[in-house]
Parts: structure tokens; sequence; C-alpha cells
């Protein structure tokens, strides 16, 4: 018996058993959201066409249409941070500063981008990156501020992501060749106590200017 072709985007035969479908089904969503994600990290929302989408994904137009339904539909779960700080945000707060240095990094190095950064390319989208910019406010930076509690929290978790940001900026955008010639865990060594520093209380001591 020929085996159950199962690259995305390709029917699975009559006798497969459902388990290998529904795997394969969420791979298409992956790579579908993967491609959306990579193309309005580069190009305005209003230039990115459904096919282009597709031909990224490697998939047929109609499956991007089968999973999400039309485009504003697929463009609304792509503006959406709420899983990408599920897992930027997924380690106690000592250890949080590594972490999130090590996401973005693995991000990079391994699918060539991480979705947090995507707030960088905001001033693309128009009405939509106020979308954007709204959903990294209460879905990354409110999120965090919440685990960080204490004093001036939302400062703090302001200034991490900022930090980070950067860094995901100069790896990935910038590509700083001295930078990702380093190992993963050579940054996270590196850059990880920077991070972990904002995150940090201030000790009970108000910002300048807040004291009256």
């Amino acid at each position: 018996m020929s085996a159950v072709n199962t690259t995305p985007g390709t029917p699975v035969s009559a006798g497969a058993s459902p388990a290998p479908a529904r795997r394969d089904a969420e791979a298409t969503k992956t790579a579908i959201l993967r491609a959306a994600r990579h193309l309005l990290a580069r190009h305005a929302h209003a230039d990115i066409t459904l096919k282009a989408v597709a031909e990224r994904a490697g998939v047929s137009p109609p499956l991007v249409l089968k999973y999400f339904g039309n485009k504003d539909a697929l463009f609304a779960r792509v503006m959406s941070f709420e899983e990408d700080a599920a897992a930027l945000l997924d380690a106690p707060v000592e250890d949080l500063g590594r972490h999130m240095v090590r996401h973005v990094v693995v991000g990079q190095r391994e699918r060539g981008a991480d979705p947090v950064l995507r707030i960088a390319f905001a001033p693309l989208h128009g009405d939509h990156g106020d979308i954007l910019r709204a959903n990294f406010r209460t879905q990354v930076t409110e999120r965090l501020a919440a685990r960080l509690g204490g004093p001036d929290a939302r400062l703090r978790a302001e200034l991490a992501l900022a930090t980070l940001i950067g860094l995901g900026v100069m790896f990935g955008i910038a590509r700083g060749e001295e930078l990702r010639a380093l190992s993963v865990e050579e940054i996270v060594d590196r850059y990880g106590p920077t991070v972990q520093a904002q995150l940090g209380s201030w000790q009970g001591c108000s910002a300048p200017g807040r004291d009256g």
C-alpha cells in the first residue's frame, strides 16, 4: 500500500486515519500563519494578497479560505499576540530575562522571525498598525506588568520589552555579524541580565518627577 502524502495543503486519501489528517490540517494552518506573519513584517497590509500568502505557505488559495475564511479573519489572527506572549513569558520572573532573550533568538535562528517583533512594523499598516499596537499593549505589555507587580510595573515591562525588541532588531533585521556569530546561550548569558535588570524592582524609589 502506498504511503499517505502529508504535505501541507495536500488532501489525505480516504483510507487515512483521522489523526494524521488532523495533524496535516494543523501543519497547514501553521504554515499559513507563518507565511502571513512573514509578509506582514515586510509589506503594508493592503499590499498583501491571499494568493501571496498561499504561495509563501506552499498551499492553494482555497485552503487559506477554508481555514481562515477571508483576509480580514486571517490577519485578525496574525495581529494577535496572545499565543506569542504566552510563550515569551513562560518562565519564573527571576529567570524571565534569560528566557525572553532565548525565545527571541531561537525564533530568529530557527524560524527566521519572532512574532513579537511584528510590533516594530506597525507604522507600515495604517489603521491595522493601530490594532497591532493596541494588541501589543494589552496582550504583551500589560500581561508582563501583571506578572511583575510592585512599583512602576508597567514602566519596567515597557523598558524590558524595549531592550528585548532592540536585540531582535539587531539580530534579525540589521543582522549584526558579531551578534549572529555567537551561540544562543552566549547571547543569553550576555544579554539576559540586561533584560532582567529592567524587570527588577526599583526598590520603592520613585521615578524622577513623580514624587512632587
